[in-house]
């Protein structure tokens, strides 16, 4: 299914923004997940050429927790492509997911990579943007919302963190697993509460609003503005958007890497 989503062609002689989330390396088996992985590096040298801003909307990892000297070995390749594109001089913005919450200050410190905990608002070419992962914008996550205050709470990661980083790696992934599940059996009707927060935040002026977490790959244009949900890489047409300084796009990552082999 050809994803392209308005009427011309992207302006060439713009630096570009693109947008992603919902990979989920580390869930499923280590085989598929190197073939995601793989898919996604090739995705990130692809922008490489052309890319000014990078934003990763939340759960690039399906679980991430730092320790003062340990992180998940398993993501070494993504980390190392993510520091060149840093070095570069491509900026890379990171949204916290409800997966990868467990961030402290390796992406800062060792990538130069900026991670919010919170929604991000940004002006790139004459749009104005709202972003975010989108946990907690369902109308039916209350219990959601109070977890992630517990989850995110410094003294509680900090009794986490005494933990042996295998047992406490290892306890992340396995309870991450948990939640995709849980997830997946969550209806995204149209009355789930992300459209109506999109045309709330239109109100307030925004022009496009991007989220995340629904793994449903979504572009809606509104009378006043424009609703992306970002979708996921855990299916068989991975999906991304882009933005030229004019006009944004909702794009099948395969396809834009037949385009740019």
């Amino acid at each position: 299914m050809k994803l392209l989503k308005n009427s011309h062609a992207i302006n060439k002689y713009y630096k570009m923004f693109y947008f992603f989330s919902d990979v989920h390396l580390g869930l499923y088996s280590r085989k598929e997940n190197l073939e995601r992985e793989d898919l996604l590096l090739r995705f990130l040298k692809a922008i490489e050429k052309d890319c000014e801003t990078l934003i990763i909307v939340g759960d690039l990892f399906d679980y991430w927790f730092e320790y003062k000297f340990v992180v998940p070995k398993y993501f070494y390749r993504v980390l190392t492509v993510l520091k060149e594109l840093r070095l570069k001089g491509i900026k890379i913005e990171y949204l916290m997911g409800n997966h990868d919450f467990g961030h402290k200050t390796f992406f800062r410190e060792e990538l130069d990579i900026i991670v919010h905990k919170k929604d991000i608002q940004r002006q790139f070419g004459n749009k104005k943007f709202y972003i975010t992962h989108g946990d907690g914008k369902n109308y039916r996550d209350t219990g959601y919302k109070i977890l992630k205050k517990i989850l995110r709470n410094p003294f509680a990661q900090w009794l986490y963190g005494l933990l042996h980083p295998d047992i406490g790696i290892g306890l992340a992934t396995k309870s991450s697993k948990k939640s995709r599940k849980y997830t997946a059996k969550k209806q995204w009707g149209e009355g789930d509460g992300f459209e109506d927060f999109a045309k709330k935040q239109f109100s307030n002026g925004y022009d496009i609003v991007i989220v995340g977490h629904r793994h449903k790959a979504t572009f809606k244009q509104f009378p006043n503005g424009t609703f992306i949900d970002l979708g996921s890489w855990l299916g068989e047409n991975p999906t991304f958007a882009s933005f030229d300084g004019n006009e944004i796009q909702l794009r099948s990552v395969k396809e834009f890497l037949e385009q740019n082999p």
